[in-house]
């Protein structure tokens, strides 16, 4: 089944020639579907390559999907046209009275800064008390999932020695995860931060449950015990040239930066990037929809309240 999206979002020509199927908003009235409505908060500065992001994983399943995108107000990103925000987003207080069968927070590029000096962090805390009663399952992403597990359990983030930056294998800790299911013994996931979460500080809150792991990357995906919230440390969202755009942005600003590992052919920026990642990116989101939203959301979203 299809994802709803406007017609003029710049990602709607990039998904139709992926063969993504999109349906536009005349064709959705005319099924006798109630659709998902999935809110995205697109943190990221970077927002038409999240969207797009996004909406190719949320599109490439079973299952009829309307996306509502949200920006804060409290903070106006600088990287893109106020012609877009005003014309594809709204914000939180044009749809705090609305329900949503899922939600996703998206990373943002304010990891070394502590959580209550980001421009927007009481907005954000608004967002994330509101899902609670609005939301049936959320899905935090980065930066967004360790400020998600700052806010609703008091698990602080800590600084990596360096750069967190590349492609690590990981494997499934816990084997009934449905989130999980039928993902390999070894699955690859993109990562790009500065910041961790440590597996003591998560082991010793009983709400949380970790679900799976890397021995270089630490822990990428922890779960609240019925999937309401749903925390993953890595961007699986990622496209083949994400990293290196990161990667040749602060090589030529003169930042320190290492070739991000298992990205290259034998780690050599002069071959074309390797993506090892698609396949489980796509049956993560699927799990996710079709789990944790679908199966378990109440047909009138008002229940949730």
């Amino acid at each position: 089944m299809p994802i709803k999206i406007p017609n003029e979002l710049p990602a709607y020509k990039t998904l139709t020639n992926e063969n993504i199927f999109i349906m536009d908003e005349t064709r959705a009235i005319t099924q006798d579907i109630r659709p998902l409505r999935i809110a995205i908060v697109n943190l990221m500065p970077t927002k038409i390559d999240t969207e797009t992001q996004l909406m190719r994983l949320l599109g490439n399943t079973a299952l009829q999907v309307e996306v509502e995108l949200l920006h804060t107000k409290s903070y106006e990103s600088k990287n893109i046209s106020k012609e877009h925000l005003r014309t594809f987003y709204k914000t939180f207080d044009d749809v705090k009275d609305q329900s949503f069968d899922g939600m996703i927070v998206t990373g943002a590029p304010v990891e070394q800064l502590p959580f209550e000096e980001v421009e927007y962090w009481e907005e954000l805390c608004e967002i994330m008390e509101w899902s609670k009663r609005h939301v049936h399952s959320t899905l935090h992403i980065c930066w967004g999932a360790q400020a998600g597990l700052y806010y609703h359990f008091g698990i602080d983030k800590h600084p990596l020695d360096k750069k967190l930056f590349g492609v690590f294998p990981h494997k499934v800790v816990r084997k009934s995860s449905i989130l999980f299911r039928g993902f390999d013994d070894v699955f690859m996931v993109p990562h790009s931060r500065h910041t961790t979460i440590l597996q003591e500080d998560v082991k010793a809150c009983p709400a949380l449950k970790i679900l799976a792991a890397s021995e270089e990357a630490g822990l990428y995906a922890i779960s609240t015990k019925n999937g309401r919230q749903i925390f993953i440390t890595g961007h699986s969202e990622y496209d083949a040239e994400t990293l290196n755009r990161e990667y040749l942005r602060d090589k030529n600003l003169g930042l320190p930066i290492d070739v991000p590992k298992n990205y290259f052919p034998n780690d050599d920026d002069s071959k074309s990037p390797r993506v090892t990642w698609r396949s489980h990116a796509n049956l993560l989101f699927s799990n996710w929809l079709n789990y944790f939203v679908y199966q378990t959301t109440p047909y009138n979203l008002n229940e949730l309240r």
